[in-house]
């Protein structure tokens, strides 16, 4: 899977924006001012300290361009690049002012995202082999989703919904308030047309069988074990998607895919990934 398009300006303006308004405050950087003379010219080069897969460098160029447009940046690896320990990813070369105060939300973003990037492709490798896709769900940090999303795609994985506008999907607590399975389904169908996508959880066999007579264009099978999966998989038949949730790590997820599903959303991807050291260092 090729890596994706660095996002537009339009999204990554106020994300970086705000990440630099933390960092500067009102005030600026006081330590770089107090201490590097102005017109002061340094090189410097950020390095990866472990291995990984590389994404965020989209916002962390802009970040640099912001802060000042005349520092010069040469990437030497991009997005959805495998990093060893010690790789150069870019170097800097400008305004020693401009370097030093860009760098915290340069190295946040490049270590945040690939930190993503690199837990997402170890969920990949897992499953290769398989059919199973591995995708990443709305649990994102606030005002992130956009570039966590997209470091998931750099990882070798996709999306489910970006947001609740995208597809109806039917959960355990809609279910509970609308009365059962059949009836929410049979509204969805009548809000939703034929062009809007349909999606329905359950956690039992006897859940799903109540399900697929209304024809959900996929079912999110909630909690199973891979002994219950490869029943509902064989229920399903393929008349809609089946995809697996609940229960996802490392060690389970190669079981999970073996069951024939053809999505393992991982909620872990975007909530519970490190930080992937990344460093800058004087040239």
């Amino acid at each position: 899977m090729p890596p994706p398009p660095p996002l537009p300006d339009l999204i990554l303006d106020p994300i970086v924006r705000l990440a630099l308004t933390e960092d500067l405050g009102r005030a600026g950087d006081l330590t770089t001012d107090a201490t590097i003379a102005p017109g002061t010219q340094m090189r410097a080069e950020i390095r990866a300290r472990k291995a990984g897969i590389l994404a965020g460098m989209d916002a962390a160029a802009y970040a640099l361009k912001l802060v000042d447009p005349a520092v010069e940046l040469d990437v030497h690896i991009n997005d959805g690049g495998k990093l060893a320990p010690g790789a150069a990813i870019a170097a800097l070369s400008g305004p020693a002012r401009s370097i030093l105060t860009a760098e915290r939300t340069m190295l946040n973003f490049l270590g945040r995202l690939s930190g993503i990037a690199t837990l997402t492709g170890e969920f990949v490798e897992k499953v290769s082999g398989t059919d199973a896709t591995i995708v990443c769900t709305r649990k994102t940090t606030p005002g992130h989703r956009a570039v966590e999303k997209r470091a998931v795609r750099c990882g070798g994985g996709t999306s489910h919904r970006y947001g609740l506008d995208d597809a109806i999907l039917i959960k355990d607590n809609h279910i509970a308030a609308c009365g059962s399975i059949s009836e929410a389904l049979k509204r969805a169908h009548a809000y939703a047309g034929h062009l809007r996508m349909i999606e329905i959880e359950v956690d039992t066999l006897e859940q799903l069988e109540e399900a697929l007579p209304h024809k959900p264009h996929a079912v999110l099978l909630d909690n199973m074990d891979t002994g219950t999966l490869k029943k509902a998989v064989a229920m399903i038949d393929g008349t809609c998607k089946a995809e697996a949730s609940g229960g996802v790590n490392l060690e389970t997820v190669a079981g999970i895919a073996a069951t024939g599903v053809d999505y393992i959303s991982v909620g872990a991807l975007t909530h519970s990934a490190s930080n992937l050291d990344v460093g800058l260092d004087v040239a």
